[in-house]
């Protein structure tokens, strides 16, 4: 039997909209002051001693503003993604303009909601359908990532396709059911998206040059560069022109999920 191939999705940018998931936390617990005071100390300090290895691992690296919280329960996460089932109709209400916005069911308001591009959703709809593995490969938080691993399949469910999304991101420290502000192992972002992958296509027996991957910016190269069908969506600069360079296929998101964002952060302020 042949290997298979598979499509690696970077999440932030390339299947939901900026600000990253992550940002969208970090803005979150400020605003619900849960952060620490001292935390904003230790991330300047451990930012220092970053700087040498460049500002990619400053910036996704260094995790000590959550310092001393509490780990998120993965109990939690069930319920969250359990709400989704009912996300198809959420969104599409939302979409449509059916009057004021309402949030998921048991809707937590520390987690920031993962709104799909459409043509995102579509495009893992697509590779579901051929039989291809599909894997989020991101620099954002490791249970921030499951949740919207969790997220689209139940979008995936709305459209009658049963698919298990598998989750390379960036792995947080714990002691105690509580964060150091350390990550386990590398960040997930630039070569290190790249290595994951090859591991990944090792213990799944992939065919890498019959997959695919997609990613928006300059530091997703390694992981575009990894497989036989590289795209770049919504690239930045540097990667439009890496990926002209390159002959790489490039895509461009335009859908209702942008014009949605602002009644449901409104909504959020208010729950």
């Amino acid at each position: 039997m042949s290997a298979r191939g598979a499509a690696f999705f970077d999440l932030d940018g390339t299947l939901l909209p900026l600000p990253s998931l992550e940002r969208k936390l970090f803005r979150r617990l400020r605003y619900r002051r849960e952060i620490p005071k001292r935390n904003y100390f230790l991330w300047l300090l451990e930012a220092l001693k970053l700087v040498p290895r460049g500002i990619g691992c400053v910036m996704h690296a260094n995790k000590m503003y959550l310092r001393g919280m509490h780990s998120f329960d993965p109990r939690g996460v069930e319920n969250r993604t359990d709400s989704y089932e009912h996300g198809h109709s959420w969104r599409r209400k939302a979409s449509q303009g059916e009057g004021q916005v309402s949030l998921p069911p048991n809707y937590n308001p520390r987690w920031p909601v993962p709104l799909f591009f459409e043509d995102g959703v579509d495009r893992v709809a697509w590779h579901a359908r051929q039989g291809h593995a599909i894997v989020i490969v991101s620099g954002t938080l490791e249970p921030l990532a499951n949740a919207a691993a969790r997220t689209l399949e139940m979008e995936l469910k709305a459209q009658g396709i049963a698919a298990e999304i598998r989750v390379c991101a960036t792995k947080l420290e714990e002691s105690d059911g509580r964060w150091t502000g350390r990550i386990l192992g590398e960040a997930m972002f630039g070569k290190a998206k790249a290595c994951a992958i090859l591991t990944l296509a090792g213990q799944m027996h992939l065919d890498l040059s019959k997959s695919w991957a997609y990613g928006d910016s300059a530091q997703d190269r390694w992981m575009l560069g990894s497989v036989g069908n590289p795209a770049a969506v919504n690239p930045s600069p540097k990667l439009a022109r890496i990926a002209w360079k390159r002959g790489w296929l490039v895509l461009r998101t335009t859908n209702r999920v942008q014009q949605m964002l602002e009644p449901l952060r409104q909504a959020e302020r208010c729950a």
